[in-house]
């Protein structure tokens, strides 16, 4: 096989801004076919990026139906991720399928059933883990730098930063808001970090205080407050089996001066790790505290950062890379599953006003 030929479903920003631009750059791949159901953003993509002979689709299902398409993206409101991406792997393609996993528990447990059942690749677009910091980390953890992980604070929050463009704010397509939308992200780091995807309780806070109102200071413009039927932050606390902790902070919208935007804080026996100033690690050697912080894409020439290779660029080649060599993806849907269940978990702990216990 020469090339493997994606095809894209679903053109709004995230595939306009991250899947097709990294996809192109790789010279294995030919973007070979799109659907939306705007079809004028089928013919823009296939403009801007397709292959000389791509198609554009006008059902999603003659896509997948096209034995020349060998991979699927999925860039879809998330209440048809599961759908669109069982169908695309009982069609026989490699699935990428953008984050959340599913808006549901069962659904993203038969995406999980069908990639086991018909051999085919399946993948979660959790792009933060290939950004510079977490990679190093993840090395730094799994050489036991840090020692036995016990604690992690995830955080994904913005002060006002509510998405006002598309499905976003819509409970029913979304199936929330900043938790499944950025906290999910914050979450997937922490797990992948720690190398620890059993969790035994979570209890959850959901809050809807500031969508009611509005804001003229929001990042994208002011939202309509009748159309935003999502949580504006949400909160867990996380045990797992082992008794290591993860508490969870993900908004929005909240009357906090700090913003962190997807960072993870590591709190181990030998040393600890955090993201909120560059990468910094910390511990104690020969009778004293240390702090070491890392320029991560720092080349060594004023004013240059160097030619690092982007998160989502490294996302999409070694997802590809994934295929080509038959290897398991670096994101597995096993993985993506526990996601998954923990903020479905949290969302139901909030509602009930009860924690969460796992089998």
């Amino acid at each position: 096989m020469d090339k493997l030929r994606v095809g894209i479903i679903g053109l709004g920003g995230i595939a306009f801004n991250k899947h097709m631009p990294s996809l192109g750059k790789l010279p294995q791949v030919e973007l070979a076919g799109f659907f939306d159901i705007d079809a004028a953003r089928s013919r823009r993509a296939k403009q801007e990026f397709g292959s000389p002979s791509a198609v554009v689709y006008d059902d999603y299902r003659k896509l997948l139906e096209d034995p020349a398409i060998d991979v699927v993206h999925i860039c879809t409101p998330n209440d048809s991720h599961a759908e669109i991406s069982i169908a695309a792997l009982q069609a026989g393609k490699h699935v990428m399928c953008e984050k959340p996993m599913a808006i549901t528990v069962e659904s993203a447990r038969a995406m999980v059933k069908t990639a086991r059942d018909t051999g085919k690749k399946l993948t979660i677009g959790y792009n933060y883990r290939f950004r510079p910091d977490a990679w190093y980390l993840k090395e730094y953890c799994r050489s036991g730098e840090l020692g036995d992980i016990y604690l992690a604070k995830a955080m994904a929050v913005r002060r006002r930063g509510v998405p006002t463009w598309g499905v976003f704010l819509d409970k029913a397509k979304q199936g929330g808001g900043p938790l499944i939308d950025i906290g999910t992200h914050a979450l997937d780091m922490a797990l992948w970090l720690m190398d620890n995807y059993e969790p035994a309780s979570v209890t959850g806070s959901v809050f809807r205080k500031l969508a009611a109102q509005g804001s003229e200071a929001n990042a994208w413009g002011n939202w309509d407050p009748a159309k935003m039927t999502v949580e504006d932050s949400a909160f867990g606390y996380i045990k797992m089996k082992n008794g290591a902790t993860i508490i969870l902070e993900s908004g929005w919208a909240i009357n906090m001066l700090t913003s962190d935007h997807v960072k993870t804080t590591l709190c181990g026996t030998l040393g600890g790790a955090d993201m909120e100033d560059g990468l910094r690690i910390n511990g104690e050697k020969n009778g004293s505290l240390y702090e070491m912080k890392l320029g991560l894409g720092k080349g060594g020439v004023s004013f240059y950062d160097g030619n690092r290779e982007s998160a989502n660029d490294k996302e999409a080649r070694l997802w590809i890379e994934s295929i080509l060599n038959d290897r398991e993806p670096v994101v597995t849907p096993e993985q993506a599953l526990v996601v998954t269940e923990i903020l479905d978990a949290i969302y139901e702990s909030s509602e009930t006003g009860k924690t969460v216990y796992f089998a």
